[in-house]
């Protein structure tokens, strides 16, 4: 029997009519495991190539064929607008089912939600943050919920698995198995997975599950890169209008380089539907607000957009749903909010402004063309700034130009993704999850609550003793009390934690205000504009016309011309060792890339001239001035960052320059080789890293540290973010003599 004779007959009338003409290979894989193995399930592949059709086909069979006493799937979604977007897919496809599907999160519907309650059926959509809820919040309700559980769909694997998010999902679905008594079968859907084997044990973390990862002949993708780039500087000439004597009357703010940025941007999009990523909603607003002005000069539409997680929801899904249109031509300036896998329909194009924060990013950004037998598309540009009569050797050598280049051949030729980062001592995650059993099951006695938290999967490496420390620690702030009779309860401080709506979320936000104009919702800012300023939000100029501070409100009125608008974080990103040395492998090579322009190549040239006339490709040290020392040990952030306290210990000043700086700039009053000397030392050592003098309240950035105590959040930092070994090993790799 073929596997479509084996799906469910709603789902055979589905294919025969949106007239498929097969079933693609991960499909017919995804069937073979789901019907025939107890195997939990592994999908890994391109955007578009059939990964949820896959999932869910097998699944809503077996849910048809054997009707569950409860739900009887869940799929877990890190987004709520993911969610929506395969609800409307999961309705078309179970019309004639008499399966239903209901939505959990924030924005769902309360009767909707109610009706499940009394009679949980179908399936499941609902993010982490609303698991949390439920198991918190609706501890009975959820035994009677999940009871005959039978699926567990995870979309965007990879996401998860380099989020505290992940850890949390983790956490609650190993909850919900003690519980419910039930160890559903989970699936994972992911594009861009570089080891394998770390996703299966991430998925079957608390199951004794086994993982199929099913690999299917996709065949080699042809995609269409290019890259160009813009030199910035200002020529007043150029900026000012005079008149007939000679008086200047009107100066407009720019640059050359930026304008021709625009322009080449502007002619680049032209009747294309375009993603336009940045890196920065900053920059993302600044590159639709100039575009938009291009357009209106030229009478041209305005088919300009923004999406990002400051953008109203209403304002990004009309965005979306435009970019859905086959016959709008919408250009859309987006941060990591259009990395995932909402449905956009077919794009003709993605653009990326400077480099892609890592080649995950540029994988999932690449997949968002390419889709439905198109060829992946995606167009690189840079504006630069070159440093005139530099003193600096290093100057002109642009990194993020050349870190681009790095990202796109380990990518399409080596096939390389960065690994995920350890997330051992979560101390966080451990403090959150420990006031949400509590607040879900009530008073326990301090063993009863430490067998049931540590033994979750992802605190495995956390020793009964810090867990102890924790538990002090808490009490003694006010976080927990002790009852009479010596059991452990939430206390005064901490109710005011649990009770907060903040606390379902296990990620860092910043206190927003919402932008409104008039009873429409913009968006929001973290900061307060005054009336009468003016700022960007949603490719639109706004100025303020009041400000509720109580509220939180800004109430605003759309105005003409360009303006800019800053949030405080942006982003964080963090070098691995094989990028950066496959940085040192371009400079060093003669090899030209066909995707770069004429100018990019003379540009890769230059710099590799540089290079060579400086020999920090090939030397541990090299000399900047008399008393100021570049070294190159050819490493990731983490192990550039041991090195850096490593040497603060020896009384060595230093410092990283930058957020994606390859190399630390040393202050050293004695000769390159004394230095290089002093780093082979330290290299051949076996430092204990604890003794690292490191800044007295580092850590690992996370939501709740606040309530771990200081010797937990360093331990954290030492043993999950500083990497000796790493540094050794990356040292011998890059041929450096130790």
């Amino acid at each position: 029997m073929s596997i479509f004779d084996r799906l469910a007959p709603f789902i055979q009338d589905f294919i025969y009519q949106n007239n498929w003409e097969e079933l693609r290979g991960i499909q017919v894989a995804a069937c073979d495991i789901i019907f025939d193995s107890d195997d939990d399930l592994l999908l890994s592949s391109g955007t578009a190539s059939g990964k949820t059709e896959a999932a869910f086909l097998p699944v809503l069979t077996e849910l048809y064929f054997k009707p569950t006493a409860s739900v009887g799937v869940m799929y877990v979604s890190p987004l709520k607008a993911l969610i929506n977007d395969q609800f409307k897919r999961l309705e078309l496809l179970l019309i004639e089912s008499h399966i239903p599907v209901c939505k959990w999160h924030g924005d769902a519907s309360e009767i909707k939600k109610n009706e499940l309650l009394k009679n949980p059926q179908g399936i499941l959509q609902i993010t982490p943050e609303s698991l949390e809820s439920l198991l918190t919040n609706k501890r009975g309700a959820c035994l009677k919920l999940f009871s005959d559980l039978r699926f567990i769909i995870i979309d965007e694997v990879h996401y998860f698995m380099r989020d505290a998010r992940g850890i949390q999902l983790l956490c609650l679905l190993e909850r919900l198995q003690e519980l419910c008594g039930v160890i559903p079968r989970r699936i994972g859907l992911s594009a861009t997975l570089g080891d394998v084997s770390l996703a299966k044990a991430w998925l079957n973390t608390g199951t004794n599950h086994r993982v199929s990862a099913p690999q299917t002949n996709e065949g080699k993708k042809r995609v269409r890169l290019y890259v160009e780039r813009f030199v910035d500087y200002s020529d007043k000439r150029d900026l000012e209008e005079r008149d007939g004597s000679g008086n200047v009357v009107n100066a407009v703010s720019g640059s050359i380089g930026k304008r021709e940025h625009y322009e080449y941007l502007f002619n680049a999009t032209l009747d294309k539907k375009t993603i336009l990523f940045t890196n920065s909603r900053e920059e993302t607003e600044l590159v639709i607000a100039n575009l938009k002005e291009i357009a209106l000069s030229k009478k041209a539409p305005d088919v300009y957009r923004v999406h990002h997680g400051n953008v109203s929801a209403l304002l990004r899904e009309s965005a979306e749903d435009e970019m859905k249109s086959e016959y709008e031509k919408i250009v859309t300036g987006a941060t990591v909010t259009l990395e995932l896998g909402i449905d956009i329909g077919s794009l003709d194009q993605v653009v990326q402004i400077g480099a892609p924060l890592n080649v995950s990013s540029f994988a999932q950004r690449l997949g968002r063309s390419g889709r439905r037998e198109q060829i992946p598309q995606l167009l690189f540009t840079f504006v630069e700034s070159l440093p005139i009569n530099s003193d600096d050797i290093l100057g002109p050598i642009n990194w993020e130009f050349l870190r681009t280049i790095a990202i796109i051949e380990l990518y399409t030729k080596d096939h390389w993704l960065e690994p995920i980062p350890p997330y051992k001592h979560a101390y966080n995650l451990l403090y959150h999850q420990t006031m949400s059993y509590l607040k879900s099951n009530g008073e326990l006695s301090a063993a009863a609550l430490a067998q049931a938290i540590l033994g979750l999967g992802c605190f495995k490496d956390i020793p009964q003793e810090d867990y102890k420390e924790l538990l002090f620690h808490l009490l003694h702030i006010g976080q927990l009390e002790k009852s009479e009779r010596g059991g452990l309860l939430i206390g005064r401080e901490g109710e005011k934690i649990v009770n907060s709506h903040k606390f379902l979320s296990v990620f860092l936000t910043p206190e927003y205000l919402l932008v409104k104009d008039e009873n429409r919702t913009i968006g929001t800012v973290d900061k307060v504009y005054p009336v009468g300023v003016r700022f960007a939000l949603a490719g639109m100029t706004w100025e303020t016309v009041e400000v509720n501070v109580k509220s939180k409100v800004i109430f605003v009125k759309k105005t003409p011309g360009i303006s800019v608008v800053d949030w405080d974080v942006d982003f964080e990103v963090e070098l691995h060792t094989i990028l950066v040395q496959k940085i040192r492998s371009i400079l060093q090579k003669t090899e030209k890339y066909p995707y770069l322009s004429g100018r990019c190549q003379e540009r890769l040239q230059q710099m590799r001239y540089i290079a060579v006339n400086s020999c920090f490709l090939s030397n541990l040290v090299t000399p900047l001035s008399d008393s100021k020392y570049a070294v190159f040990p050819w490493v990731g952030t983490r192990q550039l960052l041991t090195l850096h306290y490593a040497l603060l210990q020896r009384g060595i000043k230093n410092k990283l320059t930058w957020i994606t700086c390859v190399f630390l700039t040393v202050k050293f009053a004695g000769t390159t080789k004394q230095l290089e000397q002093i780093i082979l030392e330290i290299l051949n050592s076996n430092p204990d890293l604890d003794s690292l003098p490191l800044p007295e309240k580092v850590q690992v950035k996370g939501k709740y540290n606040e309530f771990i105590p200081l010797d937990l959040l360093r331990k954290q930092f030492v043993e999950d973010y500083l990497d000796f070994e790493g540094l050794k090993e990356g040292c011998k790799a890059a041929q450096s003599i130790i």
